[in-house]
């Protein structure tokens, strides 16, 4: 028989656990979440911390973090009481010279702020506008402008003008009301995809113009990886010297962006460096045919091997080169692969409203394969006011503007333009070799790269090249100043091309003048290449030497609100 105290012992004895209050299993569950969050987080910066120091490798890492740290720093130093009020005084001051020189002032300037309380009548509003259309400015006209008019010819803006009046009112939005601007549109990209040697089954669409065209670029890149493989963090590898258009893509659509170097003394792209930045979340590869700075040409064809290889989309941007680049060879020029011609590209933007001639606010962009193009298009299938489905950024667009490059297109034909590319790349060439082998230039002035297209960028070893940029300015020229290294740059184009000599000459003048001044700099004891003076020094030989950019970003803010002062 059982003893009942032993039992009691044996009960007595055992731990029997009691159950977890609510708010340990709350403390235990709030700790495990914690540690799981740090632990994602950590992964996350360690992968991103990888992906950089393979892209960038260790050394370009250390100089990122460097360059990171600078800029803080001088952030941080600008921000300054005493220092915040000097600068805001003298960026002041130069908006108030920049609104000076912009904003017509004086005896005589009507401003217009409100609407006439009656309308006016046909002579006045035509007396109105012969007044803006003299007011005193660059005399594109004369040749004297660098890109900006690409043609301007008479007998074509009549042909412009006319095409451009019958479809006024016209908008594309309703292919129903106007069947001839669909038309036309169709057929202009169908001109363009041609031009770049596209397969079968080929698309593509008009813009506004080649930073829109950029831009859905981009987009269609950025729908089509997180469609078909879930990125969410998307990347783009750009050359450094690749249009701004793709900064304001990535800024816009939230893509990270890669930019790779392009050293002299080529200044195109390396491809080793492109290679090592590829990662899961790359989305695009790009390439510039030729480049906005130098005019270069960055190596096409491996980039299509490289993108073909990584299974990755290749956009190149020709909205500069547009209708020289596919007529090169035609025209006696050498020229390098480009176009659909290899398996590898992808996409490519093309703006007819430069050497396509055709009136601003035109350009094309086209794609591989139709189901490229469908990433771009906004579809909003249950909207109150029935389905609503555009191509692009804009809804309304003018029919007007269509017609005028249909009709530029058409005018000029294939011999027109072949003709042009001659002229205008025969003009490039001629400024090319004299700065190359003039005396008046070869010693002091280099020109960067191989040009093959209409730019020439140029820089200087002894003297310094913004005040060369200010002193054409001042002889009635409009070129284009560069950074990043310092340089400046002649697109040349149809206008251009007449007064070549002139502008040689100037520049011979004006290079000569500055080496007397750094004679007299150096009688003076002051030394060679003594600071730059003018107002393209004052943005990039000073400002834009600044680790961070907020004073530039200041200036170019008071430029734009300037466009707007009435």
């Amino acid at each position: 028989m059982a003893n009942p105290r032993a039992a009691l012992n044996i009960r007595s004895g055992l731990s029997i656990p009691k159950p977890k209050s609510t708010s340990n299993i709350l403390a235990i569950g709030t700790d495990l979440l914690r540690n799981i969050i740090f632990l994602l987080f950590l992964l996350r910066w360690t992968r991103k911390s990888v992906l950089q120091i393979r892209g960038r490798g260790p050394f370009g890492t250390l100089i990122d973090a460097y360059t990171s740290l600078r800029r803080l720093s001088y952030a941080v130093f600008l921000r300054l009481p005493w220092v915040r009020s000097q600068v805001k005084t003298q960026v002041a001051e130069t908006i108030q010279k920049l609104e000076l020189k912009l904003v017509p002032q004086g005896p005589g300037i009507s401003r217009f702020l409100t609407l006439p309380k009656e309308p006016w009548t046909d002579q006045q509003v035509r007396g109105e506008l012969e007044k803006l259309g003299d007011m005193k400015h660059t005399r594109w006209e004369d040749g004297r402008v660098s890109g900006a008019v690409y043609r301007g010819e008479d007998t074509l803006i009549k042909v412009q003008v006319d095409a451009f009046q019958r479809f006024m009112v016209a908008n594309p939005i309703h292919p129903d009301v106007f069947p001839g601007v669909r038309k036309m549109e169709a057929e202009i990209v169908a001109m363009v995809l041609a031009l770049f040697n596209a397969p079968p089954g080929a698309a593509g669409v008009t813009t506004s113009g080649g930073t829109e065209s950029i831009l859905m670029a981009c987009l269609s890149a950025r729908q089509k990886a997180y469609t078909e493989r879930g990125v969410t963090e998307p990347e783009i590898i750009i050359p450094a010297t690749a249009h701004a258009a793709f900064h304001k893509a990535a800024s816009y659509f939230n893509i990270k962006l890669h930019q790779v170097a392009c050293p002299s003394p080529n200044y195109t792209v390396s491809i080793k460096a492109v290679s090592r930045l590829i990662n899961s979340n790359t989305i695009l590869l790009v390439g510039s045919a030729p480049s906005y700075p130098h005019g270069l040409i960055d190596d096409i064809a491996a980039l299509s091997r490289l993108a073909l290889r990584r299974h990755l989309p290749l956009h190149v941007d020709c909205c500069l080169g547009s209708f020289l680049m596919p007529f090169l060879s035609r025209a006696g020029f050498p020229t390098q692969p480009f176009d659909f011609t290899l398996k590898g590209v992808t996409s490519i933007s093309c703006d007819t409203h430069k050497y396509g001639f055709a009136p601003k606010g035109n350009s094309t962009l086209l794609y591989r394969t139709a189901a490229l193009r469908t990433y771009q298009y906004f579809i909003s299938p249950d909207w109150s006011g029935g389905v609503y489905g555009s191509i692009g950024i804009a809804g309304s667009r003018p029919g007007a503007l269509i017609a005028s490059c249909w009709a530029s297109l058409m005018s000029v034909g294939e011999k027109g333009y072949i003709e042009s590319c001659h002229s205008i790349v025969g003009a490039a060439k001629k400024i090319e070799t004299a700065i190359r082998e003039d005396p008046a230039f070869k010693d002091d002035l280099k020109v960067m790269g191989k040009p093959l297209v209409s730019v020439v960028a140029f820089d200087s070893p002894t003297l310094n090249i913004y005040d060369i940029a200010d002193s054409m300015s001042a002889k009635g020229w409009h070129l284009n100043a560069l950074q990043n290294p310092p340089g400046m740059h002649v697109a040349v184009t149809l206008p251009m091309v007449k007064v070549v000599d002139k502008l040689l000459e100037d520049l011979a003048i004006v290079v000569e003048d500055e080496k007397e001044r750094e004679r007299v700099r150096i009688v003076e004891g002051k030394g060679k290449k003594g600071m730059a003076r003018g107002d393209s020094a004052a943005l990039y030989g000073v400002a834009g030497s600044l680790p961070d950019k907020s004073v530039v970003v200041q200036l170019a803010e008071g430029f734009l609100n300037t466009l707007y002062k009435a």
